[in-house]
This record gives C-alpha cells, sequence and structure tokens, in this order.
C-alpha cells in the first residue's frame, strides 16, 4: 500500500506516520465490524471498536497489519491480559500466535502476562455478543489541596520532592541519585525516604504523601519500572513490588499514592490551566504520557505511549527494549535526538551519553545552527502525525508538550512543524487541539503539587515532627 506523505520530515523522508496508514486502509472499502476487548483481573475492560476490509485473501496480510498494529496500541495504552477479538476469528488466531511465547511480540507477552497483570495474556475468538460492556473506571485520584502533603517525583537521576500547606509549595528540591543499576533495594528504599523526610521537615504535620514514577504501578504496586532494573527477581519481590506500601507503614498509615509519572504530568497540566481532555506528553529519557479525561480524572489505563508504535514503515528503528519497530521513544525523547544528529550532519562520540548530546545540541539551536534546527523541525513533523494518531485513541482538548527535549528553541519549533503538519493534513483536529507548553512556574512546582494532591485524606492520625520516620 502507497502511502502519501505529503510533508516529510526533514530528516526522515522514509517516516510511514501510522495516522496516514491507517487512513489510506480504511479508505480502501473497510466495512466489516471487528470489536477488540482488553480486560483486567480486577474486570475492568476497554472496548475499541474498529472496521476491516472483507476477509478475503488478498485483504488478510493488510488486516493483519492493521489489526496487530492497533492492538499493540491498545495494549500499551489501556492495558489489559485478557484480549478477546470478535469479527475476524482467522485473524485473531494469527494475533495470538504473534504475541505467544514464541511469537514475535513476545516481549509483550511476558510484559502484559506475568510482570504486569501477574496472570499470562491470552487472545481468544469470541462472538460479538461475549464482548463484554466497557467499565473503565476513572480514579478518583487529585486536586485535593487541603491539609499539609508531601509529593515525590523519582526520575533516573534525580529524586524531587515539595512540601505543600492547603495547595501552597512551602519547600521543593532536587536530590540526585542513580538508581538505574543499583542491585541494593535499600538503596531505594532509604533514598526515597530521606526525601520524604527532607519535606517533613518543613511541615508542621504530614496529612498525605503523593507521588510519581516511571513504570507501571496497579494501585501504588510497582508492577514495572526501569528505576529499579538493577535489583534481583528475588529482591523485587521481597523489597520493591510493594516498596510504597511499606513507606506508607513507615509514615503512620497517612493516605499514600503514587501513580505513573505521565499522568501526574497531565494532572498538573488539567490543575494549572482549569481544562480536562489533557494529553500530557514529556519527551526526556523516555517518552512519557499522562492523561486527564473530559469529565477531569485518570483512569487505570497504562498510557506508556513510548512502546505503542507511530511509524508503519518495515524498516523503522528498533526500540532497543521490546525489540519492536517505529515505537513512540525513538521519535519522542532524547534518543530520537541522538539517532537523528549523524543524519543532520552532526557527529558526536559513539560513547557520548544521550543527555550530553541533547545539551549539545541544545548549544547549536541557540547559536542559530541550521542543522540543530532540522532535528527539532524532524520531531514537530513526527509529532503533527502522530498527534492525529493519538486522537484516534483519546478525546483530545489540550496537547501538553514538556520534557528536556521541548526546552528553549527547539521546543518552539517542534510546536510550529506538528501545527503545520495538522493544519494542512487534519484541519478538523487543528481546530479542536490547542499545543500548549507549561509556564515556569509549572515547571518548578507543578508536577509536585499534583503528586501532593494525588490522596484524599482519610480518618486516622496525622504524623508529627517528632515522628517524622527515621529507622
Amino acid at each position: 500500500m502507497n502511502i502519501d506523505v505529503v510533508i516529510k520530515p526533514e530528516l526522515d523522508a522514509d517516516f510511514v506516520p501510522a495516522a496516514l496508514w491507517n487512513r489510506a486502509y480504511l479508505a480502501q472499502g473497510a466495512s466489516v465490524p471487528v470489536s477488540i476487548a482488553l480486560v483486567r483481573p480486577d474486570g475492568t475492560c476497554s472496548v475499541f471498536e474498529a472496521k476491516v476490509l472483507p476477509l478475503t485473501a488478498e485483504n488478510e496480510a493488510q488486516t493483519l497489519r492493521y489489526l496487530e498494529r492497533i492492538l499493540k496500541f491498545l495494549l500499551w495504552q489501556r492495558g489489559g491480559c485478557t484480549v478477546l477479538v470478535a469479527g475476524c476469528d482467522p485473524i485473531a488466531e494469527k494475533l495470538a500466535a504473534i504475541y505467544s511465547p514464541e511469537g514475535e511480540r513476545r516481549f509483550d507477552h511476558e510484559f502484559f502476562g506475568k510482570k504486569t497483570y501477574l496472570q499470562p495474556l491470552e487472545i481468544k475468538a469470541c462472538w460479538f455478543n461475549a464482548i463484554p460492556e466497557p467499565n473503565e473506571q476513572a480514579m478518583p485520584l487529585g486536586r485535593h489541596l487541603d491539609g499539609c502533603r508531601i509529593g515525590f517525583d523519582l526520575g533516573g537521576s534525580d529524586r524531587k520532592c515539595a512540601a505543600v500547606i492547603d495547595g501552597k509549595v512551602v519547600f521543593s528540591e532536587e536530590v540526585e541519585w542513580n538508581p538505574y543499576f543499583e542491585s541494593d533495594p535499600n538503596y531505594h528504599v532509604e533514598g526515597i525516604n530521606d526525601t520524604l523526610q527532607r519535606a517533613a521537615s518543613h511541615l508542621p504535620r504530614v496529612d498525605a504523601i503523593g507521588g510519581s514514577s516511571a513504570g507501571v504501578y496497579v494501585n501504588s504496586e510497582v508492577r514495572v519500572a526501569s528505576l529499579f532494573r538493577g535489583v534481583s527477581p528475588e529482591d523485587f519481590e521481597s523489597k520493591v513490588r510493594r516498596i510504597f506500601f511499606d513507606l506508607k507503614e513507615r509514615w503512620g498509615n497517612v493516605p499514600f499514592d503514587v501513580v505513573n509519572d505521565g499522568e501526574v504530568t497531565a494532572l498538573a497540566g488539567s490543575m494549572s490551566m482549569n481544562e480536562n481532555a489533557v494529553l500530557g506528553l514529556a519527551m526526556g529519557t523516555s517518552e512519557a504520557v499522562g492523561y486527564v479525561t473530559p469529565c477531569g480524572s485518570i483512569t487505570p489505563m497504562l498510557n506508556e505511549l513510548a512502546f505503542a508504535p507511530v511509524d508503519y514503515r518495515e524498516n523503522a528503528p528498533a526500540d532497543e527494549w521490546s525489540g519492536d519497530l517505529g515505537c513512540g521513544v525513538q521519535y519522542f525523547s532524547q534518543q530520537a535526538v541522538a539517532r537523528l544528529a549523524p543524519a543532520a550532519g552532526i557527529d558526536f562520540p559513539a560513547d557520548m551519553p544521550f543527555p550530553e548530546q541533547l545539551v549539545e545540541v541544545q548549544k547549536l539551536i541557540a547559536e542559530g545552527d541550521e542543522r540543530a534546527a532540522k532535528i527539532y523541525s524532524t520531531i514537530g513533523t513526527y509529532l503533527g502525525y502522530t498527534i492525529a494518531h493519538y486522537a484516534d485513541f483519546y478525546d483530545i482538548r489540550k496537547m501538553l508538550l514538556l520534557g528536556r527535549v521541548t526546552s528553549g528553541e527547539g521546543g518552539s519549533i517542534i510546536i510550529e512543524k506538528a501545527r503545520e503538519v495538522l493544519d494542512a493534513l487534519f484541519p478538523e483536529l487543528a481546530e479542536q487541539i490547542e499545543i500548549v507548553t507549561p509556564n515556569e512556574q509549572d515547571k518548578r512546582h507543578g508536577q509536585a503539587v499534583a503528586a501532593a494532591s494525588l490522596p484524599m485524606l482519610g480518618k486516622y492520625d496525622a504524623i508529627a515532627p517528632e515522628q517524622f520516620a527515621t529507622d
């Protein structure tokens, strides 16, 4: 299938946007209804309705490609460990083989099976009347500003914290740490507890604690998180999986909630702008995404779009973690900058870390270097097409952009090019979706305040300063 990419990324002319590929597939006469249900162990369920081409031999390869990429996106967006497919039994069987322990997506089989939902991933064909009713639940987390609260954010290079009294930040700081390859789980436990103590020392009492961190969390339980990649599986089970429950006990069992950092980013933007239907996208070490619904809530969805496909070409860049091609992390992160630098004519030593390469590119763009400008232009073009793709799965009114890659003049170029693509090719979305960036106040404190606002106060005894956990 030939895809006419009218506006091509300057440094990546072979890019095949998912939004255009899907639209071209559907335009061939897709009329056969298909339902895909993703069910989680707690009984919550998401349902995606699609149309496919008539199920003939000549259409099978395209239809399998279409539904496999859709399913991949849905898994990383919504999560689930039981997938029910109605309307195309032969394709469902092929999907089950692809997402099996021996299949091409065996990484996803393991991730969504025993790692995330603690039971095997299953993909099964079924009748339409066996598709359950969707019952996605919004989580009543966030926007609680009463009392004395601690908010924290755990990143790969620093721990951020803030002390908040009735929504006002009275203290905040960043502390460097290096958790990725630390094998001793006590390093993580005591590091996080130290951050809590630092914030608590600026409060008369502690009423609640809320936090954010990269990774997959289910009801504050760690399921998969790169921060703990150096910890052995045995120590992960005994010391890490319920790390925040252990810390909650240390802190007198005050309300204590932890969610993915992307969700807190979107929540912070929603609170600041007093707007809902916000999709937040942070371009940093990876691509972090979070979503606030039109009703103003966050959901149990994963929103791990770093590993969802946005480029459908056959030889797209590979994600080093999952091995899949064309996933968002290669287009909206420091990795994207490093990947595009050679194409722009900028050569860095092979062993230079991605953060340092980004710093050098930012210096070049500040000096007016056209090579650096092409990197940001390319990312912006990627983004315009990808916003249109994301809009097929989310109701978006505000697209909140942040992260180190969007800092400075480069960020302005990214937004300009993304808007150019939307205006030219997706005018209805251009009118509906506003691309925004946080102001300086929100950059400094917004995420900490949003994290601190996660728990709702209940019946408990607040922790006085002399009781702050030190053991």
